[in-house]
């Protein structure tokens, strides 16, 4: 625990003193302006550049596609919301609420999913170093420990959604949970800092029904520098 703690004191007065420290909206969204409507995020790379990882066919039918769906359906749950409170009419609270909820998880798991995997040459891959590294084996054992455990964890989520890491608070430590879909079984107290989306659409083109085969493949673009980002700012929050 003091060796946790440690590292989560330097990693946050690490990021305090950098020129252009992260923020939760690192992780996820981006700060918008009250009441202006949510937007699809750019890719932080080409649309090939994850080959032959995952496809370029397959990242713009997923980004500019499926990504975009959440976006609009994001914006339309929350005018329909708006609405409701200015006529008073609240019969179709339930819906909405869920729908705000659904397409809300998907734009902000996709928006953490595009910036935690690089190409091979912006640092994609490999094994996480340094105090991230840290935290891992502390948390789980050793990187190998909790490699099998996030594959595991990928590879017996059922029907669609997510295998996700997650910081939490209360304790200091790394824990890796499913969300099904992109709402359900998600964790109160806990932040999300890297995460591996096996809906089909994120793979069936290239691998089919092999889930297996894509979440091995996925290891190869992890970008291990923005997961520490990520640490840093849900430790901040």
């Amino acid at each position: 625990m003091s060796n946790r703690r440690s590292f989560l004191a330097t990693a946050a007065l690490g990021t305090l003193a950098a020129a252009a420290a992260p923020s939760l909206h690192s992780i996820g969204f981006e700060p918008i302006a009250a009441g202006a409507k949510h937007e699809l995020p750019a890719l932080p790379y080409e649309i090939g550049a994850l080959e032959p990882h995952i496809d370029a066919q397959t990242m713009q039918i997923h980004h500019d596609k499926h990504h975009l769906a959440y976006v609009n359906g994001l914006n339309k749950a929350e005018e329909e919301l708006a609405k409701a409170r200015a006529s008073g009419d609240f019969s179709l609270i339930q819906h909405w609420s869920r729908q705000a909820a659904f397409h809300g998880g998907g734009h902000w798991l996709h928006s953490m999913f595009w910036k935690v995997m690089a190409p091979a040459e912006r640092g994609g891959g490999g094994e996480p170093a340094g105090e991230l590294a840290a935290a891992i084996a502390e948390s789980f054992g050793s990187f190998d420990a909790f490699k099998k455990q996030m594959s595991a964890a990928a590879s017996s989520v059922e029907g669609s959604g997510w295998a996700l890491l997650h910081y939490r608070r209360d304790d200091q430590r790394l824990i890796v949970l499913q969300a099904e879909n992109q709402q359900k079984g998600s964790s109160w107290g806990s932040t999300p800092i890297l995460g591996i989306d096996v809906w089909e659409h994120a793979y069936y083109l290239k691998y089919q029904n092999r889930r297996p085969d894509y979440i091995s493949a996925w290891w190869n673009v992890v970008n291990w520098g923005q997961v520490e980002m990520n640490l840093n700012s849900a430790y901040k929050k």
